[in-house]
């Protein structure tokens, strides 16, 4: 029998990551307090850097930016799946999964971008550092972060107009816990040829080339810090980008991975498990490793409070 071919939907259901009964309480605690972690975390970040002068520098500029991006990268999908476990109803829009979708491939431009613009505001400040304020003006750090904006935006845009013109069968089950681009292109019934094509090419390309600008960047800060004669000077210089590099490594290991090994074993269910390392763990880590080793973020946060820095 020929599945019923649907060119307008009203709705679809999220699966989730599990459908025991038992295991939603246990998710849902588990989730919302992930959840929570994460905004308080890069709210203090936002708190430390706006508040305090001695921050207002081009590093934890592109810092307070990461943060409010980590916020609303997670407030794109966990609210949502929080309130289908309180609810017992994995029911989303059709409008709604569109929304949800544009605005998480949005967030993860950004994550993606902001990093590249941290990793190339690293190596001015290790290689160029007489020219560094020259070069990192507050203008050039602007225009960086509006850059990123409109081109996260176009690429969304770009993404969820496929979307839209996507006809759908009677199987409308998402085996996620959010609306991903690649499960809705499976459920399709209309021909998806071209619109995986030009998912993987554009994937490639704005995940490609912002991997490529890190790797070199980070090429030529080893070579900088090779370069120095100074063992405390090498030291320090690492010092400046090593949670930057944890964090980068963190985001591309994770999403990569579940991106990678998800055609390979063609299981959903696992590809959303995995999913869960950079679109809940990734932002909620990343205020613990820019501030747990970074004298400069505890001592604004212990002012910020009232206490001795």
């Amino acid at each position: 029998m020929k599945p019923e071919n649907l060119t307008r939907v009203s709705e679809f259901v999220l699966l989730g990551l599990s459908e025991e009964p038992d295991l939603q309480p246990l998710l849902f605690g588990l989730f919302l307090s992930m959840y929570l972690i994460t905004v308080f975390g890069n709210l203090l970040i936002i708190l430390a850097v706006s508040s305090d002068s001695h921050l207002h520098t081009p590093m934890y500029f592109f810092l307070s930016n990461l943060s409010f991006v980590d916020i609303c990268f997670t407030s794109t999908t966990i609210p949502k799946m929080l309130v289908n476990i309180q609810t017992q109803s994995k029911v989303i829009t059709y409008e709604g999964c569109i929304t949800q979708m544009y605005f998480f491939i949005l967030f993860v431009m950004l994550d993606n971008l902001f990093l590249t613009v941290m990793a190339y505001d690293r190596f001015v400040a290790i290689c160029h550092p007489l020219h560094y304020t020259v070069i990192m003006n507050p203008q050039i750090c602007g225009r960086l972060v509006l850059v990123s904006w409109i081109m996260s935006v176009l690429i969304s845009l770009l993404y969820s107009l496929m979307a839209l013109r996507l006809s759908f069968c009677a199987d409308l089950q998402i085996p996620h816990f959010f609306c991903e681009l690649n499960q809705m292109i499976q459920l399709a019934c209309s021909d998806t040829f071209l619109d995986t094509l030009v998912m993987y090419f554009v994937a490639v390309l704005v995940g490609g080339g912002p991997l490529t600008g890190i790797l070199c960047s980070y090429y030529r800060i080893l070579s900088c810090i090779h370069a120095m004669s100074s063992a405390q000077g090498k030291y320090k210089a690492f010092s400046t980008c090593a949670s930057h590099l944890s964090v980068v490594s963190l985001f591309y290991l994770t999403s990569l991975g579940v991106y990678l090994s998800s055609p390979a074993t063609h299981n959903a269910q696992s590809s959303a498990t995995a999913s869960v390392l950079y679109t809940v763990v990734t932002p909620m880590l990343n205020p613990f490793i820019y501030s747990l080793r970074n004298k400069d973020i505890k001592g604004a946060l212990k002012r910020s409070f009232g206490m001795t820095a």
